[in-house]
């Protein structure tokens, strides 16, 4: 059996709140291979995020194993942890974090150049991903100049320009209308089928979590 990309087990994560410890994750396994696409689902409070930060290497368990493509993540230094996000997690929020000073091309071949591969490539490689999700007349233009749609298609091809081995999407679709918000959840189902790029999706919204392949349900901090 190949390793999984992802092998979350037994992860524990707690926050002080008003001087205690408030639990946020009792003890999440979950496995995510290579091609899957898992929503996770909840009610607000029940851990998702939580877990979408910890996968994503963006925080780190109190307890618990966490392995990416193979490795350890506990024993890794924060310069490897960083390292390990640019090269191998690709990142879709709700409010697309695009950077506003820059235009749509610069926004999806940042990953490529934080990478310092040569300009030309990168924005040659952004144009192509641009094309494919439906936004190569919008390149030129900063964030502030397109819809809410076209932002965060141009946040996917971002995240996945690098091709990563696992994107953590979380409620990628929160701040789109239901037409948009459709046609974004169609492009996570064609980069994930043709890419082979394993998802990790958190929402709320039953129609959204429909599109994955299965279904992770959360409560209470753990998986039920």
């Amino acid at each position: 059996m190949p390793e999984p990309v992802l092998a979350a087990i037994d992860l524990h994560r707690s926050y002080a709140l008003d001087g205690e410890s408030v639990p946020a994750l009792r003890g999440v396994s979950l496995e995510v291979a290579a091609g899957d696409f898992i929503a996770v689902t909840g009610p607000s409070g029940c851990g998702k995020s939580t877990l979408l930060q910890l996968c994503g290497v963006m925080d780190r368990a109190d307890a618990g194993t966490l392995r990416l493509d193979g490795r350890d993540v506990s024993a890794l230094s924060d310069n490897a942890l960083t390292r390990l996000r640019r090269d191998r997690i690709g990142f879709v929020f709700q409010f697309f974090n695009l950077l506003p000073t820059l235009s749509l091309l610069e926004n999806i071949a940042m990953p490529l150049l934080l990478a310092r591969q040569p300009e030309k490539a990168a924005f040659e490689k952004a144009r192509v991903l641009a094309e494919r999700v439906g936004i190569a007349h919008r390149l030129a233009h900063f964030p502030a100049q397109v819809s809410g749609g076209e932002a965060q298609r141009a946040a996917l091809a971002r995240a996945v320009v690098h091709e990563p081995a696992l994107l953590i999407a979380d409620e990628p679709t929160g701040s789109l209308d239901s037409e948009n918000g459709r046609n974004v959840l169609d492009l996570f189902r064609t980069l994930n089928r043709d890419l082979r790029i394993a998802i990790l999706l958190a929402t709320h919204d039953p129609t959204v979590a429909a599109a994955a392949q299965r279904q992770v349900r959360m409560k209470d901090g753990r998986i039920v």
